[in-house]
């Protein structure tokens, strides 16, 4: 058993590092660097997350997210200081991670996870279409017919194959069979070499050759935390998508940590920055990678090729790779949160929408951020509602109210609407036993009861106080003081 587990790591492994060198050499391209920084980078975070991170079976590497982050600064001010801001970015990362900050995820809601999920499923795709171009043009005739046949068949076997065996991964399977097909009948498409050269030698240690003073600091400083929060945030959804296509649980704390030390090692060898690849990890876990394994052999291969590979692996077809990212894509889409549409809350289907609308035109973090504030005034607006009273007279001539829900800042109208301190008799009592005190509006309200009431010439009396609201309104009172 334990072998075939880690036969089926290696495997997985082999196949993923085939998957993460057209994306870090793409998006070391994106950022204007050198095809080598992305290589170097994804090395480092792939291999040093996978041995020690909190997620086995999660591949990390130079992730475009956070190339078009730091896209700005290269132009403006050149490599060096990339290397610099990556560093920064790992170390704000590692304190995000031992500050236990990691457990933040749970704040986000499923429908932005499943939001995040599809925006980038449908960002995987649409970056394989750049593929489809000859410098600024789109391919057409032969070139283009070949391209697209090539794909077809890639995708073909990715699919069928499973249904003949599953000794081995089927992604693994289509890439070098679509190459060794093109490479045996000389077929005239575009090849990796085609991209770039990936032959190099090993990365050499040195610290940025910058001034390390607070004129830099200053300069790198916003890149590098925009950096870390936008790795993190992809590294800790993915994370959470991985806990569930394994039902098993990670640990986000540690993943942090980890990620930030891979990300610091990766800039002080000159490498780009990085963090999780939701597409690189469901091929990992679809080849059958479930232990950490899988993710260094991904990593360490990347070194080989660059070392000594590089002249076959220059050979292998786009189109190959292309194929296999489509199917990725298609995947990755939570094509279930197309048939709960009419089955959740309206309010449920626009923040899906939107976050999967806003991940695909401008980045992630904008749009989780997006997400996450439309949900919470959602939240808001849906508890403000739910207040209510209910009233009665007394024997004895007062009026007693009953209060439900929850009293913070958006239901504050709502519960002072509830009285009448005109209309209602000299002596009212207001009962609070399941009624939730919040935040300060819910006091400035009650505050304002009170002062209605005594305006009105009546006696307002305020029963079973939870001990929350107690302390609130004790610590409003000396604040007054």
């Amino acid at each position: 058993m334990k072998a075939k587990r880690l036969r089926a790591d290696v495997l997985a492994g082999l196949t993923t590092s085939f998957a993460l060198l057209p994306e870090c050499i793409a998006f070391a391209l994106v950022a204007h660097l050198n095809p080598l920084m992305g290589l170097y980078g994804a090395f480092f975070i792939c291999t040093l997350t996978a041995l020690f991170g909190g997620r086995p079976g999660m591949v990390s590497g130079a992730a475009g997210s956070m190339a078009v982050v730091i896209v700005a600064l290269v132009v403006q001010h050149g490599v060096q200081y990339l290397l610099a801001t990556v560093l920064l970015g790992g170390l704000v990362m590692v304190a995000f991670g031992l500050l236990r900050l990691g457990k933040l995820v749970r704040m986000v809601p499923h429908p932005v996870m499943l939001g995040f999920v599809n925006g980038l499923a449908i960002v995987i795709a649409l970056a394989q279409l750049e593929h489809f171009k000859s410098g600024e043009h789109w391919l057409s005739g032969q070139p283009l017919y070949l391209m697209a046949g090539l794909v077809a068949l890639t995708m073909a076997i990715v699919y069928l194959l499973p249904r003949l065996t599953r000794a081995v991964p089927p992604a693994l399977v289509a890439i070098l069979g679509v190459g060794a097909l093109v490479y045996l009948m000389g077929l005239p498409t575009r090849t990796l070499g085609d991209m770039a050269h990936i032959a190099g030698g090993l990365p050499s240690l040195a610290l940025p050759q910058v001034p390390w003073n607070l004129e830099t600091l200053g300069i790198i400083a916003p890149y590098a935390f925009l950096m870390a929060m936008v790795g993190l945030l992809e590294t800790l959804l993915t994370l959470n998508l991985t806990d569930e296509i394994t039902e098993s649980r990670g640990y986000p704390d540690r993943e942090c940590v980890a990620l930030g030390a891979a990300n610091v090692v990766s800039g002080m060898f000159g490498g780009m920055g990085g963090c999780a690849m939701i597409g690189q990890t469901v091929i990992n876990l679809s080849s059958g990678g479930r232990g950490r394994l899988s993710g260094v052999v991904a990593g360490a291969l990347i070194l080989l090729f660059v070392l000594f590979l590089s002249p076959l692996i220059e050979r292998i077809p786009l189109a190959a790779l292309v194929g296999v990212m489509f199917v990725v894509s298609q995947q990755t889409f939570a094509w279930a949160s197309l048939r709960v549409i009419n089955k959740v809350p309206l309010n449920d289907v626009l923040v899906i929408l939107a976050v999967t609308v806003i991940t695909v035109f401008t980045d992630l973090a904008m749009a989780v951020f997006c997400g996450i504030v439309i949900a919470a005034l959602n939240f808001a607006w849906q508890q403000a509602r739910e207040l209510y009273a209910d009233s009665h007279l007394e024997a004895d001539g007062s009026k007693h109210y009953q209060l439900h829900g929850t009293l913070f800042f958006a239901s504050t109208t709502a519960f002072l609407n509830q009285f009448d301190p005109a209309g209602d008799p000299r002596h009212v009592t207001v009962d609070c036993r399941h009624l939730s005190f919040v935040d300060y509006s819910a006091i400035a309200a009650l505050k304002t009861l009170r002062e209605r009431y005594a305006k009105a010439g009546k006696q307002l009396r305020v029963l079973h106080l939870s001990e929350r609201c107690k302390k609130l309104l004790k610590r409003a009172r000396e604040h007054h003081d």
